[in-house]
């Protein structure tokens, strides 16, 4: 009898604190209440520190706390308002832009992604899924919609970099524009599958089609639209350009650096073990090493110039520098009078 009193007690005491735990996390941490009443919960708050730690890879203390909160204020803040001026963002503005991103995969790995590499690459650039990210998105085209609307006098002070300005940003970083050595590649790979049995599978079919193309680029090329077909086991397309550098090494392997940079325009390589299958690459195009001029190509594969690349280096960083006057003017605008109240004593945890 006393041993279920005692268990009972414990279950009690234990349902208890995850009953506090609970409340403690829908407190709020802060109220937006521009137009309406509108809270930051503890919750909201601890996720989006937890966040922020671990893309900081260390704790944050009671001052970046703070300041985490402060950001969520003034999202709110500006959404409300946006709400109020009646600003608003359509789903084809959103798609716009994800397309958009899509495009750029297109010009990095050479075709169209599939929903899961799109889905990874978004992962390890922002750390969110899809969805979420897609959210952020919103809230951001909201948040400039709104400062371009409230603040097109800030914006317009806006000035393009002139050619005297973009010739002397060159004369200073002259040395950092070195083209190392770099090659464009075409790639068959045979991924290695999640198993030894799989693995096993690939070794044979990544042999059969190193026998049957040999040396011959005539022959990679035929195997490389063989790609294309339904259950053909292989992957093959361009590889993009590869500079010969450490950065690019870190990526790829040293073995496959070096096997890339010992072939000729037009040569085909051996069969290589990388990191995700067997693969064999034929080179297509070679560039040596150069110090670029204004006029040269700064990105192969692209028309950009040093001289575009500057300049536009040059007006990002002005166009940041006025955003970030237009948004603390708004911001402080919006926080004046009793827009919003925090909540000190439901910001220790």
């Amino acid at each position: 009898m006393y041993m279920k009193r005692l268990f009972l007690t414990v279950f009690l005491c234990l349902l208890g604190g995850l009953a506090a735990f609970a409340q403690s996390d829908l407190q709020p941490a802060a109220i937006v209440n521009l137009i309406k009443s509108e809270p930051i919960t503890v919750k909201q708050l601890r996720t989006e520190v937890e966040r922020m730690e671990q893309g900081n890879g260390r704790p944050l203390n009671a001052e970046e706390r703070r300041q985490v909160l402060d950001v969520l204020i003034n999202e709110k803040l500006v959404f409300q308002a946006a709400e109020r001026d009646k600003i608003a963002i359509t789903e084809n503005e959103v798609n716009q832009q994800l397309q958009q991103f899509r495009a750029n995969m297109v010009q990095v790995i050479g075709r169209q992604p599939t929903d899961a590499e799109f889905a990874t690459a978004v992962r390890n650039e922002t750390g969110l899924e899809v969805p979420a990210f897609r959210e952020l998105l919103r809230k951001q085209f909201i948040i400039n919609k709104y400062l371009q609307a409230k603040k097109q006098n800030v914006f317009e002070s806006l000035k393009i970099p002139t050619e005297e300005e973009i010739q002397n940003t060159f004369s200073l970083a002259r040395s950092d524009f070195v083209r190392p050595q770099t090659v464009r590649f075409s790639m068959i790979q045979v991924n290695y599958g999640a198993d030894a049995a799989a693995k096993a599978r690939a070794k044979e079919l990544a042999d059969r089609l190193f026998r049957e193309i040999g040396s011959s680029p005539a022959k990679f090329d035929e195997v490389v639209l063989r790609a294309q077909a339904p259950n053909s086991g292989f992957q093959a397309g361009d590889g993009g350009f590869l500079p010969r550098n450490m950065e690019a090494q870190q990526i790829v392997g040293a073995d496959f650096i070096n096997t890339a940079f010992a072939l000729k325009q037009g040569e085909v390589s051996r069969l290589m073990e990388g990191a995700m299958g067997y693969q064999i690459i034929k080179i297509t195009e070679t560039y040596g090493m150069k110090n670029l001029e204004l006029d040269d190509i700064f990105q192969l594969g692209t028309r950009i110039t040093v001289r575009d690349f500057i300049g536009n280096s040059l007006l990002q960083q002005r166009q940041q520098a006025v955003r970030a006057q237009a948004t603390q003017e708004l911001v402080s605008e919006l926080r004046t009078g009793n827009t919003f109240q925090v909540f000190e004593r439901n910001l220790n945890w």
